[in-house]
């Protein structure tokens, strides 16, 4: 909420300009009214309502601050207080389909590229209070790590703890991942249905062909983002273990399978992007943010505080005083 004072009416206050002119004007009567009388000595006059006469300006100071409140008045101060309410109308489903296989621990996005990966998705989420976000995992098999929840903590925390492991059979099964996520959305009621596929090879394992899982969510809907993640040309990737169980590193080929990637996008209605860098990954997902955007309503309250009324009783005082005086107390000087 947010306060504000303003005036509805500030071309009033040019009538200001006037009361200099006022000023002038009475000055000018004044002296013109006064008549001067001179005589050698004054001794023999007594005046005891002498400072009455001294007085006698205040009628016309009134006047000219009950002419400045109705000036104000006119100009119609006021408070302002506006407060708003934000409500989701139809959110959007997203199921961020990672693949995480040993070649995505490759380092030419750093520190790798499954690392920069769960940085810059972290931020999407984040940035999607209002959607709900599902989590799969796929390599040479895949399975669902967090189903579709509007509890970020929770899918956050999930994504987090995705790391390389060799639970999972080694290879990259695109079209396992693909399916396993439409599996994740078909019954999904949401206005929009999104998957976020990422992976940085080839299909190569799996029981379902990729094709065929594009097909499945055409049927159901659901539009699919593509993204290739990995350097052009060679990058430093595992490609053995050593005695002490850790990764041995090697100078290996980029292969990325991108012509299958761009069909899955166009079938779908979505898009395919390639990041070749962390800066670049990042760009793609704030691409596909402004791309996919929740409707949300605004509703906008304003509560208008009127200030007029107090300066122009002001006024009226004011004059009324100056009426009494005149009519009174300075009556035999007027």
């Amino acid at each position: 909420m947010g306060s504000n004072f303003e005036f509805v009416n500030p071309q009033f206050f040019w009538l200001f300009l006037i009361l200099p002119v006022l000023v002038l004007w009475y000055l000018w009567k004044r002296k013109q009214q006064t008549a001067s009388l001179k005589i050698s000595s004054v001794s023999g006059f007594k005046s005891s309502r002498n400072w009455l006469a001294r007085l006698k300006p205040l009628l016309f100071v009134l006047r000219l601050l009950a002419l400045s409140a109705l000036i104000i008045a006119m100009a119609r101060p006021r408070t302002v207080d506006e407060s708003t309410k934000t409500k989701t109308t139809r959110g959007i489903d997203i199921v961020m389909a990672i693949d995480v296989s040993a070649s995505m621990l490759a380092r030419d996005l750093k520190p790798n590229r499954l690392e920069a990966l769960k940085t810059v998705a972290a931020r999407f989420i984040n940035g999607r209070p209002n959607d709900r976000i599902g989590l799969v995992e796929y390599a040479g098999e895949s399975y669902t790590r967090t189903p579709l929840t509007s509890d970020k903590t929770i899918v956050l925390s999930s994504l987090k703890n995705i790391t390389y492991n060799t639970t999972i059979e080694g290879g990259t099964a695109i079209g396992s991942g693909l399916a396993t996520a439409v599996n994740r959305l078909k019954e999904s009621r949401a206005k929009s249905k999104v998957i976020i596929l990422l992976t940085d090879g080839v299909n190569n394992s799996g029981f379902i062909d990729p094709k065929i899982a594009s097909e499945l969510a055409v049927e159901f809907g659901i539009k699919v983002y593509t993204i290739g993640i990995g350097s052009n040309g060679m990058a430093m990737s595992p490609i053995g273990i050593r005695p002490d169980g850790g990764f041995q590193y090697g100078n290996v080929q980029v292969e990325i399978d991108e012509a299958l990637l761009k069909e899955i996008a166009a079938k779908t209605g979505g898009q395919y992007f390639r990041a070749t860098s962390n800066t670049k990954l990042e760009q793609i997902y704030e691409e596909i943010n402004k791309l996919e955007k929740t409707d949300i309503e605004e509703f906008k309250y304003t509560h208008y505080d009127e200030m007029f009324r107090p300066w122009a009783i002001f006024a009226l005082i004011l004059i009324g005083f100056e009426f009494l005086l005149r009519t009174t107390v300075f009556k035999g000087f007027l």
